[in-house]
C-alpha cells in the first residue's frame, strides 16, 4: 500500500520503519530532522527577542539620566522610541524627584515646518514679509542645544548674571568678561557665587555661519561661559532667547536666589546690584527694571518696533521692564517659565515678558537706579559722559566696548564725588518746537534743592525768570544711596501757570538732571547757594 504525499508544513518524514542510514530515504530523514531543529530555534529566539527590550537584549540598561536624549514631534510632544518595543507591565514606574520638568535639555532634532494654514487668511496676505516669516514658524518653540554649562550652577551660587549676545560680538563679550561680568566667588556678607553666561544663537547669514561658529567653540573652550541654541540669532528671534533661557534655568538651575539679565551694550555696577539685593529674599516675587507703563505699540512702519494691528490689536502694554538689564528672584523666574509657555511668541522680548508678568499677576518694580536709554535721553548730555553718575546706578545702556572700559576705568579709579547735593539742580529739557525760541531751542531751568515735594508751580523752590511762559522743571525727589551717594532724582515739571505736573517719562521723555554748577549755568538768583547732604 502507498504512502500519502507529504505536507509541505510538516516535518514527520513517512517512512516509519529501519533501514540502511547509508540509503536515500535515511539522508532525506536527516535532511528532515535538521530543517525542522533550525525553524524550532528561530521561533524560540523571536519568543525570546520579544520579552525584552532591544537595549535589555544587547546589554545592560543605562541609568535614567545617562539615556540618549529624546527625539522631539512636530507638535513639541516627546516620544521616547524605546516604548514601542515595551508593554505597559514592563515599564517600570520612575522614581519621584523634585522637578517635574525635564532633567536634561529634551529637544534634539530640529523639526519645524511652516504653518501654511495662515495663507488662507486675508489678514495674512497684507503682512510685511518679516511678520509673515514670523507667524509662519511661531509655533517652533524648543530647539537642541549646541554648546552647555549645567556646571555654572553647581555649588552655592547666589546671583547668575545672563548676558544676551550675537555670535559676531566677541569684542562685547570680552570687556563684559574684563568688567562687570567678572565672576567672583563670594557676593559677600556669606552669600554665594555671582556666575556669567551668555546667551547666543546661530549667525544670522550663512556665510558667515561656520567660520564664526569655529571662532566661538574656541571661545568657548577659553571661557566655558556660552550657551547656544540651533536658530538664528535675528531681533524676532530674541523673543526665542528669553524662553530658552527660563526653560535652562528650570532644568539646570533650579535653586539660584537671584538673576540678573542683560545685554551686551549696557554698563552695571555689579556692587550695588548686590547692595540693592541685601535685603531681598528669593521667594518673593522681584522682576525690577525701568519699567515702561502705558506704553502703545508702534504702528510706523518705518521704526524698529513697528507692530502691525493684526499681530496685537491693544490700545497699549501691559507694564515691562525695558530688556537692556533687570533683576528677578530665582523662584519668581521658574514660576515665568511656566506662564509663557501658556502665550504665543510676541516679536518684542522685554514685551513679551510683560504679558508673562501679567499671567501670574505680578507687576514688575521700576527703580530709579536702571537707566535702559541713558542717563538723559538727550543722547549728547553730559550727563552720559559723568563718571559719578555711572558710580551711582545700576545699569546704564548704552556702552559699546571702548566706551565701556574706559568708564569702568574711571569709575573703579581714585574718582572724587561731591558728598552733597549744591543747592541748585538743573534740568535738561526735551527740545520741543511750541517753546518760545523755535525748534530747537533748548529752555532749561534751575531749582533749588530746599524742599524735596513741590506741590505748586510758584512754591519758592523754583527759579525762572520773571513772566516766563517756558516750561517749568523742579526737583521733586533725591535718593540717596546707602553711603552717602547721590543714587537718583527726578523732576516735576509745569508749563506755564498750570498748578498740576506732567509725567515726566511719558510726556518729556528727555527730562534730565544735572547738580549745578557742573552744567555751566549761572544763576541769577539771589543769596549763596544752600546744600543738602545726602
Amino acid at each position: 500500500m502507498g504512502s500519502k504525499p507529504l505536507p509541505r508544513d510538516s516535518c514527520v518524514h513517512p517512512s516509519a520503519g529501519g533501514g540502511d542510514p547509508t540509503a536515500p530515504g535515511e539522508r532525506k530523514k536527516t535532511v528532515y530532522r535538521s530543517l525542522c531543529l533550525a525553524l524550532g530555534l528561530l521561533v524560540a529566539l523571536t519568543v525570546f527577542q520579544r520579552s525584552l527590550t532591544p537595549r535589555q537584549f544587547l546589554q545592560e540598561p543605562l541609568p535614567p539620566t545617562l539615556e540618549p536624549q529624546k527625539a522631539q514631534k512636530p507638535n513639541g510632544q516627546l516620544v521616547n522610541p524605546h516604548n514601542f518595543w515595551k508593554n505597559l507591565q514592563d515599564v517600570a514606574a520612575p522614581t519621584p524627584v523634585a522637578s517635574q520638568g525635564p532633567q536634561a535639555w529634551d529637544v534634539t532634532t530640529t523639526n519645524c515646518s511652516a504653518n501654511i494654514n495662515l495663507t488662507r487668511q486675508p489678514w495674512f496676505k497684507g503682512l510685511e514679509p518679516q511678520f509673515r516669516q514670523f507667524l509662519f514658524y511661531r509655533h517652533c518653540r524648543y530647539f537642541p542645544m549646541l554648546l552647555n554649562h549645567p556646571e555654572k550652577c553647581g555649588g552655592d551660587v547666589y546671583l547668575l548674571v545672563v548676558v544676551k549676545s550675537v555670535i559676531t560680538q566677541h569684542d562685547r563679550r570680552e570687556a563684559i568678561r574684563q568688567t562687570w561680568g567678572r565672576e567672583r566667588e563670594s557676593a559677600g556678607r556669606g552669600r554665594g557665587a555671582v556666575r556669567t553666561l551668555f546667551l547666543l544663537g546661530m549667525a544670522s547669514k550663512q556665510e558667515e555661519r561656520t567660520h564664526y561658529q569655529q571662532l566661538l567653540a574656541y571661545e568657548d573652550r577659553l571661557y566655558g561661559d556660552i550657551l547656544q541654541w540651533d536658530f538664528l540669532d535675528t531681533f524676532f528671534n530674541l523673543t526665542l532667547k528669553e524662553i530658552h533661557f527660563l526653560k535652562w534655568l528650570d532644568i539646570y538651575c533650579p535653586h539660584v536666589p537671584f538673576i540678573f539679565k542683560g545685554d551686551d551694550d549696557v554698563f552695571v555696577n555689579p556692587t550695588n546690584l548686590l547692595e540693592f539685593l541685601a535685603d531681598r529674599q528669593p521667594q518673593e516675587n522681584l522682576f525690577v527694571g525701568d519699567v515702561l507703563q502705558h506704553a502703545r505699540p508702534i504702528r510706523r512702519k518705518d521704526n524698529k518696533y513697528y507692530i502691525p494691528g493684526a499681530l496685537y490689536s491693544k490700545a497699549s502694554y501691559p507694564p515691562y521692564a525695558g530688556g537692556g538689564g533687570f533683576l528677578m528672584a530665582g523662584s519668581l523666574a521658574r514660576r515665568l517659565h511656566h506662564a509663557c509657555d501658556t502665550l504665543e511668541l510676541y516679536p518684542i522680548d522685554d514685551v513679551f515678558l510683560g504679558m508673562c508678568l501679567e499671567v501670574l499677576g505680578v507687576r514688575p518694580m521700576a527703580h530709579e537706579g536702571f537707566k535702559t536709554f541713558g542717563i538723559s535721553r538727550n543722547r549728547n548730555s553730559r550727563m552720559n559722559k559723568e563718571p559719578c553718575f555711572f558710580r551711582a546706578m545700576l545699569v546704564v545702556h548704552k556702552l559699546l566696548p571702548p566706551e565701556l572700559l574706559a568708564m569702568w576705568g574711571l569709575v573703579h579709579s581714585n574718582l572724587t564725588c561731591s558728598r552733597k547735593l549744591q543747592g541748585r539742580v538743573f534740568c535738561e529739557m526735551p527740545q520741543s518746537p511750541q517753546r518760545p525760541g523755535g525748534p530747537g531751542r533748548r529752555n532749561s531751568t534751575l531749582c533749588r534743592l530746599t524742599g524735596t515735594q513741590q506741590s505748586t508751580p510758584w512754591s519758592p523752590g523754583r527759579e525762572s525768570p520773571a513772566g516766563s511762559s517756558q516750561p517749568q522743571a523742579c526737583l521733586e525727589t533725591a535718593a540717596c544711596a546707602p553711603g552717602p551717594r547721590l543714587l537718583a532724582v527726578s523732576c516735576k515739571v509745569w508749563k506755564g501757570d498750570r498748578s498740576d505736573y506732567l509725567s515726566t517719562p511719558q510726556n518729556l521723555p528727555g527730562a534730565a538732571v544735572l547738580p549745578y554748577p557742573d552744567t555751566g549755568q549761572k544763576s541769577s538768583a539771589p543769596g549763596p547757594p544752600t546744600s543738602r547732604s545726602c
